[in-house]
């Protein structure tokens, strides 16, 4: 049984964050009840929870409030926990409500909703974006931090391998007549107005581009890559890619996810893109589902690739992301990719 509580406990005490510029601040949170947005509000709460100093007011954007309150059981006003229901796109801001920073975290995640959604993807990426930066600007925000991704470099690298790491200013090619483009191209336009209302009215956005990011507190119902790879192995069940697993990427951890936005948010250049990854965990799609394989060594499961040209998969890529602008600030990863798949197979045991 993995307990999430107690990994956000654990990093509300250890996290070297200038913790006294969020003190007695309210804290926006979109996305709020997905993977990375539930646990940047976790973190706060059980920051709030320790009594380490005055209370941080946490107020989660959710589309849904049942939805939120099974999310976030056990927490309620008292600890800071506020809620606002609406979607990014239409979200008008309450006036007796003072906002001062903003993480934003909204935005659809699975490969095959991007397929068979692309209009409601944009949208929900570039107008919820822009939507989000006019109330920081009207709010006069302190800090805001968009959540993107390493999708934005494209197909990247033209072969695996480190010898060529990714910048944050080399950004590859996107096919923008592909219906699943709607996602990079969308993160890239993100980043865009994050840059432009930095630029024009002095908004302190920056970006944070993480690696593919996992971990403990995914639905149970999840369907990509990673966690198919574990509930595949743990059913004692072989691993079938519908690719060839040739892509090379890098991953990165929930709770590293988590401490790179703060520490961007805390830290960061407006107008600046930050990579968050691991770069112990670079591998090919295959090794992925090895490792994950070899966590059960018992089972006798297997890994083998059968081909679907019409799978919701980006084309081949080859992504190893240079994060020395990130660790300039002081921010580390904690977990390999066989420490974030044993924490995720522990997590989904329960």
């Amino acid at each position: 049984m993995f307990d999430l509580t107690a990994e956000s406990r654990d990093q509300a005490q250890t996290l070297a964050l200038d913790w006294r510029r969020l003190e007695g601040r309210n804290v926006l949170i979109t996305g709020a009840t997905g993977l990375i947005g539930s646990a940047c509000a976790r973190l706060l709460l059980e920051r709030n929870r320790l009594g380490l100093g005055e209370q941080i007011g946490v107020t989660c954007l959710v589309r849904n409030a049942q939805k939120a309150n099974d999310v976030f059981e056990g927490y309620g006003p008292e600890d800071g926990l506020r809620f606002v229901e609406s979607s990014v796109e239409e979200l008008a801001w309450p006036e007796d409500l003072p906002l001062h920073y903003v993480i934003h975290a909204a935005c659809p995640t699975a490969s095959r909703f991007f397929t068979e959604h692309p209009v409601e993807t944009a949208d929900a990426i570039v107008l919820g974006t822009r939507r989000m930066l006019a109330i920081a600007r009207d709010q006069k925000v302190a800090g805001f931090v968009y959540a993107s991704s390493m999708e934005a470099y494209g197909n990247g690298n033209d072969a695996p391998g480190l010898n060529r790491l990714l910048d944050e200013s080399q950004v590859g090619y996107v096919n923008p007549l592909v219906a699943r483009s709607c996602y990079p191209e969308g993160k890239r336009m993100a980043e865009q107005y994050c840059c432009d209302f930095a630029s024009e009215y002095g908004v302190p956005a920056m970006v944070v581009r993480l690696a593919q990011t996992f971990g403990p507190g995914i639905p149970k119902t999840d369907t990509r890559l990673f966690a198919m790879c574990v509930k595949k192995a743990m059913a004692g069940e072989d691993i079938v890619l519908s690719t060839t697993g040739a892509s090379t990427r890098m991953y990165l951890y929930t709770a590293d996810a988590i401490s790179a936005l703060f520490t961007v948010l805390l830290s960061g250049e407006p107008g600046t893109a930050y990579n968050a990854a691991n770069p112990a965990t670079y591998s090919a799609v295959w090794e992925l589902a090895e490792t994950a394989a070899d966590l059960v060594p018992d089972t006798g499961v297997e890994v083998r690739c059968e081909v679907d040209p019409n799978a919701p998969y980006p084309p081949e890529h080859h992504l190893p992301l240079d994060v020395s602008r990130l660790q300039a600030l002081g921010w580390q990863p904690t977990q390999d990719l066989r420490g974030m798949l044993g924490n995720l197979m522990e997590y989904l045991k329960d």
